[in-house]
């Protein structure tokens, strides 16, 4: 090629790429403009209708064209497909690295062989973590990792202290959520539900209970564990 033509050529991609990347600032300031705050956490255009993806710092997901003379809060499915695409990006943003958890800041709780692993964001003084909990006696063959995320009232927090604090933290945490035997009083280095907490927010944990499976997807409320086991034999194929 001569070198005019190939001056010519990157001349034009910068001119595109500059273009590209103008028409996502502007879209992310009229976005800004629109909340009235710095709100934006990503800007994807999709392969859909001229839409841009707009993943806001709350993590849900909206959508507007280039002039942000639009804005779509709601789920986008593909006719053909029938899939919705706003749930499958969803779960892909919401996915985390299992590896990454500081499971000695949960408590753990083995069922039989405990060759299966799972991890569990939940308040002790939410009523469908204590549903989630006597659900889980019946599982078979798991590591239950539980971390303490007292979110709902100052009493969560005072009972998580307790739990963790107690000689036998699992034991003091089935006997409150199955039994409703409160905690006795204890006291111990608590920094690891302080922790919890700074984790439950980096990860946009809103609500209890919450579960992570290994592959790192995340399950958000009470689910029945026929469903669980479903889904944890799936994951082992």
């Amino acid at each position: 090629m001569p070198r005019s033509r190939r001056l010519i050529c990157t001349l034009m991609l910068t001119a595109l790429a500059a273009t590209a990347h103008a028409d996502e600032a502007s879209v992310r300031k009229g976005m800004d403009g629109f909340i009235g705050s710095p709100a934006v956490e990503s800007l994807t255009k999709t392969p859909y209708g001229g839409l841009w993806e707009v993943v806001l710092k709350s993590g849900e997901i909206v959508y507007t064209d280039d002039q942000v003379s639009f804005i779509i809060d709601g789920s986008v499915i593909d006719a053909k497909s029938r899939r919705n695409m706003t749930q499958m990006r969803q779960n892909q943003l919401s996915t985390i690295d299992f590896n990454t958890l500081p499971l000695d800041q949960a408590v753990k709780v083995v069922r039989g062989n405990g060759t299966r692993t799972i991890a569990t964001f939940e308040d002790p003084n939410c009523g469908y973590c204590k549903k989630l909990v006597r659900e889980l006696q019946g599982i078979k063959d798991a590591t239950i990792y539980t971390f303490l995320y007292p979110i709902l009232s100052p009493d969560s927090a005072d009972k998580s202290k307790n739990i963790w604090c107690a000689k036998d933290r699992s034991k003091a945490w089935t006997d409150w959520m199955i039994d409703g035997k409160t905690p006795p009083s204890a006291a111990c280095d608590t920094g690891a539900i302080d922790k919890n907490l700074a984790l439950g927010r980096k990860l946009r944990i809103q609500g209890t209970p919450t579960l992570f499976l290994t592959d790192g997807s995340r399950i958000g409320g009470y689910v029945p564990v026929a469903d669980l086991d479903k889904t944890l034999a799936q994951l082992k194929k």
